[in-house]
């Protein structure tokens, strides 16, 4: 058995075992829930290391030093949304302050940003990130923060990080990547140069459907302290009981990510030979535009991909009329199949024009690919794909 008294456990070890049998009192295995929303003070001046919930809590702490250790941070803060986890970070920005986004980023991350910059909060820039050229004529504007996104959500585009990283820093910006569509399990920013990681816990962390909630994952210490105290001030704080349902639900990730990846490989090279089928996006494919740099970057290809159809919308409204073992839904990164059709759902307060220069069409399908048997998701997918031909 792994010593706990190790510093430096393999991430395996970590969400498997981080928490475990660490209950004082009664000598749990698996860690208590702590529901009070406050606690007794010792005495006169005296608080104890938890004093109100907003502030801090046993389970909280518990999921943020698990994720921190899992992404190589200093430390991390757990919060209500993946939304909330961003907005830490954006929420701080001073009016003269330049964001530098991805021109293709999700929907929710382009809204908020459009909704800060309005408000005078920043300004804000969209720009293709895969296009060396654009993205350096676009650090002369001297930006605060860099917004990566990678792979992008919906259309799979993976940017290397570590170049992005160092030419962001020597135009003195600092660098946060949504991790959200990897986890840890297969991608680690803060190793290649990332300053901060952002997290939708919702998905692939907690990895059953059950939760709601966010993680910021800093590289300094410092900054850690800084979102710690913001998160406070605002009172995004996660709620104990999602964070205790999310470090339970990553005690799988490994196993999960693995066979969800297997899936994942299979549902693509399926979809990439099919007549119904226009155009396959997913970084595991050879044919990928990105897959060196994915297969450089990442310990994995993960499990969202997503596809074109021939045919346009009729074709869309005939193959989710007729798929079987994937739930028209959003959100992502659970164990059971989901399809969704980003430019009604997930990306359709982008605008069209957003979602045009983005190249989200209304063709496309996007596939967050869980643990059902692969032939039975294959065979639902050929009677969706089968229906489209009328």
């Amino acid at each position: 058995m792994t010593d706990r008294t190790d510093d430096n456990p393999r991430p395996q070890t970590v969400t498997s075992a981080y928490g475990v049998a660490s209950d004082p009192t009664f000598g749990a295995v698996a860690p208590p829930l702590y529901l009070s929303s406050t606690y007794e003070f010792a005495g006169y001046d005296e608080p104890r290391v938890y004093d109100y919930g907003r502030a801090g809590n046993p389970n909280r702490e518990l999921l943020s030093d698990a994720l921190s250790k899992l992404e190589r941070g200093a430390g991390a803060v757990i919060t209500s949304s993946g939304m909330s986890a961003l907005d830490l970070l954006v929420g701080r920005r001073r009016p003269d302050d330049l964001i530098l986004a991805p021109h293709d980023c999700y929907g929710g991350t382009m809204r908020l940003l459009k909704a800060r910059a309005d408000l005078g909060h920043c300004s804000v820039r969209f720009v293709n990130q895969s296009e060396m050229s654009a993205f350096e004529t676009a650090l002369e504007e001297v930006p605060a923060l860099v917004l990566i996104e990678t792979p992008s959500n919906p259309l799979m585009r993976v940017v290397d990080i570590a170049a992005l990283s160092r030419k962001a820093r020597s135009a003195g910006a600092t660098v946060a990547v949504d991790n959200t569509f990897l986890s840890p399990a297969i991608q680690r920013p803060i190793e290649l140069g990332a300053d901060y990681v952002i997290h939708s816990t919702t998905k692939y962390l907690n990895g059953h459907s059950d939760v709601i909630g966010g993680a910021i994952v800093a590289a300094d210490p410092a900054q850690v302290e800084q979102l710690r105290h913001w998160a406070n001030v605002v009172g995004c704080a996660g709620a104990p009981f999602d964070s205790w349902l999310t470090l339970r639900g990553l005690r799988t990730l490994f196993p999960r990510m693995e066979q969800q990846q297997v899936n994942a490989m299979a549902v693509a090279q399926f979809l990439e030979n099919h007549p119904a089928v226009a155009k396959v996006h997913y970084p595991g494919l050879p044919t990928h535009p990105s897959h060196a740099i994915a297969s450089r970057q990442q310990r994995g290809f993960g499990a969202m991909l997503s596809f074109e159809l021939h045919g346009g919308v009729l074709s869309v409204r005939r193959f989710l009329s007729a798929v079987r073992f994937f739930t028209l839904a959003e959100s992502l990164g659970g164990v059971e199949s989901l399809v969704a059709h980003p430019a009604t759902m997930t990306h359709a307060d982008m605008g069209e024009d957003a979602r045009a220069t983005a190249g989200i069409t209304d063709s496309l399908l996007r596939l967050s690919v869980g643990l059902e048997a692969e032939r039975d998701l294959l065979a639902g997918l050929d009677e969706g794909l089968a229906a489209c031909s009328g």
